[in-house]
């Protein structure tokens, strides 16, 4: 709350400063999501940002409860009650399918979770071919016992019927899992059945809440009526709300009314975060909101007179009698895995470095998880000379502040040129190793610099432990030229060097020119990718040519003479 690692800077692109004589006080306190990067993981400068965790522009709702809303769900109502496969644009839910709707955004938000330009076919790819909860830990053991090791294509085998993971099929099984999670159980349901539980504060701040506006907008089981108001937080043209969905502008400044069970756990509060506390909440609907506008209902909105006493009141009803004790306290259904960020396995910047001629220390980023056999392990540097050749060196012991940069590091050395604003960052590929599980490796960034000591500034430390479990891609399937985990039926035309084979995955065939008629055929999965790569032996010439199942490049070996007999094996 307040923190500088959620606050979007807001229309204006400038953070508000504290005590300044005219703030513009339109700052957001939104959701962390990832830096601004590229398909191959390198970082994109985003306005603001720079290479910094982006932040999104609205506070996000909460999920929990969501699946008895109706209306659509984001604050503007985006996701539509009406789910259509991303891919084909068929119906696949006429209604009641709001939740399913909105897991569609994120995955493609280069702001959230993605890649600039990702599509859903890339994400899907990317899930299907990704380890259940590799980054997580913590996990529930109930969990861990249904995943029992499987793949997410073994899963959504169980259930859909078919191994396909598909886009539609990936907010389905999202969806299906948000739906479940309904808080039934608080002081609130308890009291209004007769049983009691409420303190006199809290009942009286309940009658309050029944006997004044609150309830025009918050009533029903979820006190949320599911409709969109302008209740004057901010001025309408900073945020058009519901009034950019509908391009109507009757709704500019309108957003969903949020339901209130939890409302305690889920602060900032507002769809700007601009809210720290309930107490805060309270003292703003007293007041009759902040701004004004046409379309603002002054029969519901307008100043309300209440005493210190109803205030406290009314904020104490909305505390613990609409907590659910399982949500607070995680317990099942509400349990869940402790994600990648909270945990210790982020690498941690400590230390000193040396400063560069304008007096900056160039700033190291390691965020991203150091996990064995991660393709994309980026780490950059920010507040470096501009135009500079930046060296990284990553070693198993610190690289340190010398007089000289390190000619070399066991895990890395790499160079990039930074940016003309002093920022750079490299991919590098964590191999699947298992000796390198609980390894532990130092790294700085060294930018070369005629304004610093020995003529380079030095980063801070960055420190990581490689995690995880160093597992080989499951085998694929005799011959599986499409990674389903089914072998395809296909068939070697030697006359003419032609594979045909039969897709089992969607009965469409393929078909490839490789090889010679004296070629021997040798399919196998040489890349670990799970897929079977068409591959010939050529006896006239001792050699092995294989065409890579992921991008069809092909590249080839000389292993053998013209009497061997070829045996492609994971030996």
């Amino acid at each position: 709350i307040g923190s500088n690692m959620a606050r979007n800077p807001g229309t204006n692109g400038v953070p508000d400063v504290p005590g300044a004589p005219l703030p513009s006080l339109d700052d957001i306190f939104g959701s962390p999501g990832v830096p601004k990067n590229n398909l191959d993981g390198t970082y994109v400068e985003a306005p603001f940002f720079g290479f910094r965790l982006q932040v999104t522009g609205r506070k996000s709702p909460s999920y929990l409860n969501a699946g008895y809303a109706n209306g659509g769900l984001f604050w503007d109502g985006r996701a539509s009650d009406t789910f259509r496969d991303p891919l084909t644009n068929e119906v696949i839910l006429q209604e009641g399918g709001a939740l399913e709707s909105q897991v569609l955004g994120p995955p493609l938000s280069d702001v959230e979770m993605a890649h600039g330009g990702r599509n859903w076919v890339q994400a899907a790819d990317r899930i299907a071919n990704s380890k259940p909860l590799a980054l997580a830990s913590n996990v529930p053991q109930s969990l861990v016992n249904w995943i029992d090791g499987r793949t997410y294509p073994q899963l959504f085998e169980e259930a859909f019927g078919t191994p396909e993971v598909t886009p539609a099929r990936i907010a389905l099984a999202i969806a299906t899992h948000e739906r479940q999670l309904f808080s039934d159980r608080t002081p609130f349901d308890k009291w209004a059945t007769g049983g009691g539980g409420l303190t006199d504060e809290e009942a009286a701040g309940a009658q309050f809440f029944a006997g004044n506006t609150c309830i025009q907008c918050h009533d029903g089981p979820l006190l949320a009526d599911h409709l969109f108001h302008n209740i004057g937080v901010r001025p309408p043209a900073e945020d058009r709300g519901r009034g950019a969905f509908t391009n109507n502008p009757d709704n500019d400044g309108q957003f969903k009314t949020p339901n209130l069970r939890n409302v305690e756990l889920h602060a900032p509060f507002m769809h700007n975060g601009k809210f720290a506390t309930l107490e805060d909440v309270v003292a703003f609907y007293n007041r009759g909101g902040d701004f004004d506008a046409p379309n603002i209902d002054r029969g519901v909105i307008r100043p309300m007179g209440m005493t210190p006493q109803e205030r406290a009141q009314l904020a104490a009803f909305m505390k613990r009698p609409l907590t659910d004790p399982r949500v607070r306290d995680e317990l099942p259904p509400f349990d869940r895995p402790q994600l990648y960020t909270e945990s210790n396995r982020v690498p941690q910047i400590t230390g000193t470095g040396r400063a560069g001629g304008g007096g900056l220390v160039p700033r190291a980023m390691a965020i991203e998880p150091p996990l064995v056999g991660n393709p994309s392990f980026t780490v950059a540097v920010e507040d470096g000379a501009a135009g500079a050749n930046a060296v990284v060196v990553i070693d198993s012991a610190d690289p340190g502040v010398g007089a000289s940069i390190p000619a070399a590091g066991s895990f890395a050395r790499s160079t990039v040129t930074l940016s003309g604003t002093g920022r750079g960052s490299v991919s590098l590929a964590i191999p699947n190793n298992a000796s390198l599980v609980g390894q532990t490796f130092f790294g700085r960034w060294y930018v070369p610099d005629t304004g610093a000591a020995n003529g380079f500034s030095v980063s801070r430390l960055f420190t990581f432990t490689v995690f995880g479990e160093a597992a080989t891609p499951a085998a694929a399937t005799f011959v599986d030229f499409d990674g389903d985990r089914k072998t395809d039926i296909s068939i070697y035309r030697t006359a003419l060097g032609q594979w045909w084979y039969l897709r089992s995955s969607d009965s469409q065939n393929r078909a490839f020119q490789f090889g010679d008629p004296t070629d021997k055929i040798v399919p196998a999965d040489y890349t670990g990718d799970g897929k079977t790569d068409v591959a010939v032996y050529r006896p006239s010439a001792g050699s092995w040519f294989v065409l890579r199942s992921d991008d069809f490049s092909f590249y080839s070996f000389p292993f053998g003479a013209a009497t061997d007999i070829p045996v492609a094996g994971d030996f």
